[in-house]
């Protein structure tokens, strides 16, 4: 459904009616539109605390780009920043900067205590004001749990609160600002990350941590098709964000196996054969789905090397009115299935090495909503599942989630219009996201390259001002 309001507002009528009374002015965000598309343009500052050790591995992949390339200057607490290589040029932060950027990418990781975020300071302050419209914040900063002396672990934790406040700040003008935290000698895993969230795939994920751990090295990929020669099944495939799902891995060059219940088949065979794919029709709430799924696997294919639980339903009714049914069906459908079609995936070893398993979650899971009990424990499930399994799963095989926050789905447009609005304008970005958004960042955890990105939750939703 059309947001009215977004287009409203960025007319010159709208935008002086906004102003004049205080209300939001979204910017409406770019998206990703080719596959020849480079992940970063324009004007990139690089600064670096001083003991960075990702700041050589940040150069490089900045150095891929054909993005005009800086590093911080002149500034005693970022003098390692000059460590970004060859293609970074000088740039004063002491005196009156010029130039616009599109992104600020600051690596923290050699920061030792809590002085050390003097450096951070002294970086984002001459600059952010300088931040374009669209423009990106990343922070690269230690995991605070692998941190020896608790003033280090302090000093690392601090950078959640600084870069979810930072995104609140920036989000009026459709900037995002993400933080990585990396585990010990994890810096060669970064490049797929730093990618992502610096490009127009990641525009509706902002004030969000991920987690990167050493691994070993990633594999060579084709960037325009990084998926290919990959297997994907991705549940509840036939519409909205199970769709944008399917068609996002496909022109990454997955083949896409779509499943979805019968009633669903005539829907969801014009998605698989619009990209190649293949329909499977099941109910995966029934005791001989994780069997007939395998099959299915196992006749078509070698194995599978994505396996996408999107497949979701919503039965609401506050706890005192609500039937066991909608209760029963809820935690099937959102959670229980997800285990037992993963049980049998890997007990008959069809999972390949190196595969992704991604859970959708949402951020009622997070932080609860109204006469969602059913649904909020079962998405809370899901992050307790994904975060467990994280620390079983073997052969390179990564599980992580995706917790959606509001997106523009036949499902929301069918919300009255109050709850409808409010959903959208509660979020940093002041509008709702796209199923590709959710997909996107799906794509993100596919790549062959994240390998080392395990046992995440990241919300889609814009920095929703519900949950954390």
């Amino acid at each position: 459904m059309s947001d009215l309001y977004l287009r409203f507002v960025n007319t010159p009528v709208g935008k002086t009616a906004a102003q004049s009374l205080g209300l939001p002015a979204p910017v409406p965000l770019k998206r990703w539109k080719r596959s020849d598309q480079p992940f970063v343009e324009g004007n990139v500052l690089v600064g670096a605390a001083d003991g960075a050790k990702a700041i050589a591995n940040l150069g490089q992949t900045l150095s891929a780009s054909p993005a005009k390339l800086f590093h911080a200057s002149d500034i005693a607490t970022l003098t390692d920043s000059a460590k970004a290589g060859n293609k970074a040029k000088p740039l004063s932060l002491g005196g009156e900067i010029e130039e616009r950027f599109s992104a600020l990418v600051f690596d923290a990781t050699g920061m030792k205590d809590t002085t050390d975020l003097r450096a951070v300071y002294d970086f984002f302050h001459p600059t952010i004001r300088k931040l374009a419209a669209q423009g990106r914040v990343l922070v690269i900063g230690q995991e605070p749990s692998s941190c020896r002396s608790p003033a280090k672990a302090a000093a690392h934790q601090a950078l959640e609160g600084f870069v979810r406040s930072v995104a609140k700040e920036i989000g009026k003008k459709g900037a995002t600002a993400n933080l990585l935290w990396l585990a010990p000698s994890a810096e060669k895993a970064l490049d797929s990350s730093v990618r992502f969230f610096l490009s127009s795939r990641s525009a509706y994920v902002s004030g969000q941590v991920a987690r990167i751990g050493k691994t070993a090295d990633a594999p060579a990929t084709s960037p325009a098709a990084p998926l290919t020669g990959k297997v994907a099944l991705v549940t509840g495939a036939s519409r909205g964000i199970g769709a944008s799902i399917a068609e996002t891995l496909a022109r990454d060059g997955a083949t896409v196996i779509g499943l979805d219940i019968p009633p669903a088949m005539d829907e969801l065979q014009k998605v698989t054969d619009a990209i190649g794919g293949k329909a499977l029709s099941c109910d995966i709430t029934s005791d001989t789905a994780p069997a007939e799924i395998a099959d299915f696997i196992q006749k078509h294919f070698d194995g599978v090397d994505l396996v996408i639980h999107n497949a979701g339903i919503t039965r609401d009714k506050t706890l005192g009115n609500m039937p066991e049914h909608f209760w029963d069906m809820t935690i099937a459908v959102n959670l229980t299935a997800e285990e037992h079609i993963d049980e049998e995936l890997m007990k008959r070893e069809l999972l390949k090495e190196n595969g992704r398993i991604v859970c959708i979650s949402s951020i009622s899971g997070i932080a609860g909503n109204f006469g969602q009990t059913n649904y909020s424990t079962a998405k809370s499930g899901v992050i307790g599942y994904v975060e467990a399994m994280a620390k079983q799963v073997k052969n390179g095989v990564t599980i992580n989630a995706v917790a959606p926050g509001f997106i523009e789905t036949q499902m929301t447009a069918a919300m009255p219009i109050t709850i409808r609005e409010a959903g959208r304008r509660m979020n940093s970005l002041s509008q709702g996201g796209l199923p590709v958004d959710v997909a996107e960042t799906i794509a993100w955890y596919c790549h062959p390259a994240s390998n080392g990105v395990n046992g995440n939750v990241v919300r889609v939703c814009g920095q929703s001002l519900i949950g954390k």
